[in-house]
């Protein structure tokens, strides 16, 4: 096993990747299938290894072939182990058919899937659709996919949990809850955003000691990214800094009934390490502002074009509302030639008039892109990453799709998907928080698309940390303690 690559691709270039490896490198198709269903087992036996009865449920093609590999490896071993077969093994052809031969002539136990699983079973193993699903499960693999997670019995899902869109991440009719994820070859895109985290489970990868060179030229589809590779962005101050270096944050929001929005991006702003921060709002919100966070300079509207001439980032949305008091002010910073961040419902504002810009961060959820793209939201999910492509293309600069693996997406390279943060952060104020992270990485001098990574890994670390006394009943303000100790780490 190695960490997780940075690299990810679709289900289509992985099996490119596997095809060049057995055509142009000259290792055996059935080598690659032992290696993989040894990796997968051995990874199920270090985090179970006292789990011994294994059912494992095997469809047609190489990945019911890995699940023969592994079931014949727990055999060897003296497990008690039955295969439940959706595809007759008699008709299997190449590698798979040659692995699920081995399994019947050592004695293993083989049968067909007939809705239900078998009394006493410790542990199912997923080896059944693989990555090449294109439609909905149906039939029988559904009944299947249903009866695994009726079973909450662990589960292990060789290479991607059945069901799930290898590229995407969505469900395809439904998917199995696996436990882990052994995945081969090349990481698959789809296992990190959209329902990927939440079916995919601990994901480990094993690139099965191909040639170096079978992965030349492959382009991937996108990049991960998490604080721990990011954290190198964080030096240390140097000695003789004063605030001027560090920029001036603008926040621009805070409605009636919303002014906590713009206070909790204010804050992040300045936690995030901006020299100063102002924040334009009404008038009397100023006193509850002041006492929450005295570091703040607070305004009222008048002050907002002395202020975009002398500040160094506009953060705009947070609280803002779509009234006219909302809009007038969204007008006001549309002109700001600096990083400009735009969030919460300065987003819907510019859905009613959409624009482009060269130099803002647009950071919406599901919801706010969809009013962005005149899509649904189902029509974002089944597609995050051609949803963010559209979105930056559409309104130009650097668009943040946030959800369970948010991507990021820039004019300089392919799109980044974040594996930090946790549901613990599906609450009110977060993406406020992450706002005012965002604006005040960019003050500090780095670009809108880097500002936009980091921020969202730094914002996701944050509330990991957080969430180690439990994700249920976090608030977004409880990111601000962790998020000191992230920005200035330990060499």
């Amino acid at each position: 096993m190695t960490a997780l690559p940075r690299e990810l691709y679709r289900p289509d270039q992985v099996a490119e990747l596997d095809r060049r490896a057995i055509q142009e490198f000259g290792v055996p198709g059935a080598t690659l299938m032992e290696r993989a269903g040894g990796c997968a087992y051995g990874a199920l036996r270090e985090q179970w290894p006292e789990r011994r009865h294994l059912v494992v449920l095997c469809g047609a093609g190489n990945n019911g072939g890995d699940g023969y590999v592994i079931a014949e490896l727990a055999r060897a071993e003296g497990c008690p182990v039955e295969v439940l077969y959706l595809a007759d093994p008699e008709r299997l052809k190449g590698d798979a058919g040659t692995m699920a031969a081995r399994f019947r002539d050592n004695g293993g136990v083989l049968r067909p899937f007939q809705g239900q699983l078998p009394a006493g079973a410790q542990l199912i193993v997923d080896a059944m659709l693989g990555t090449g699903l294109e439609r909905p499960v149906e039939g029988r693999y559904l009944d299947a996919v249903q009866a695994i997670n009726a079973s909450h019995l662990p589960v292990v899902a060789v290479d991607i949990p059945s069901g799930l869109h290898g590229a995407t991440g969505q469900v395809l009719g439904d998917a199995v809850n696996a436990d882990l994820t052994p995945t081969f070859i090349g990481l698959k895109a789809g296992l990190l955003t959209a329902d990927g985290p939440g079916k995919a489970g601990r994901i480990r990868y094993f690139g099965l000691e191909v040639p170096a060179g079978v992965h030349d030229g492959m382009e991937p589809v996108a990049w991960r990214a998490d604080y721990e590779g990011l954290r190198h962005w964080f030096p240390r101050r140097a000695r003789n800094a004063h605030k001027g270096r560090y920029g001036h944050v603008l926040v621009v929001g805070g409605d009636h009934g919303l002014a906590g929005a713009a206070l909790m991006a204010g804050r992040a702003a300045a936690r995030s390490g901006a020299g100063l921060v102002s924040v334009v709002t009404r008038g009397e919100h100023a006193s509850g502002y002041l006492a929450a966070q005295p570091e703040l300079m607070v305004h009222d509207t008048t002050a907002l074009p002395r202020l975009l001439g002398a500040v160094d980032v506009v953060v705009v949305g947070p609280g803002i509302g779509q009234g006219a008091w909302g809009q007038e002010l969204f007008n006001g910073v549309c002109g700001f030639d600096g990083p400009l961040v735009v969030d919460a419902d300065a987003l819907n504002l510019l859905a009613a008039a959409p624009r482009q810009g060269a130099n803002w961060v647009l950071t919406p959820h599901p919801g706010e892109a969809a009013r962005l793209l005149g899509a649904s939201v189902s029509e974002v999910q089944q597609d995050r990453f051609a949803a963010v492509d559209r979105l930056r293309h559409a309104y130009g600069g650097v668009a943040l799709l946030k959800g369970a693996g948010s991507i990021v997406a820039g004019p300089e390279r392919a799109p980044h998907v974040c594996t930090d943060g946790n549901p613990g952060m599906a609450t009110g104020g977060t993406g406020d928080v992450l706002s005012g992270i965002i604006g005040g990485l960019a003050a500090q001098g780095m670009t809108p698309e880097q500002a936009a990574l980091a921020g969202c890994c730094l914002h996701g670390a944050a509330g990991d940390r957080a969430a180690f006394r439990g994700e249920r009943g976090m608030l977004a303000t409880d990111l601000f303690p962790e998020l000191r100790p992230l920005l200035n780490p330990v060499p």
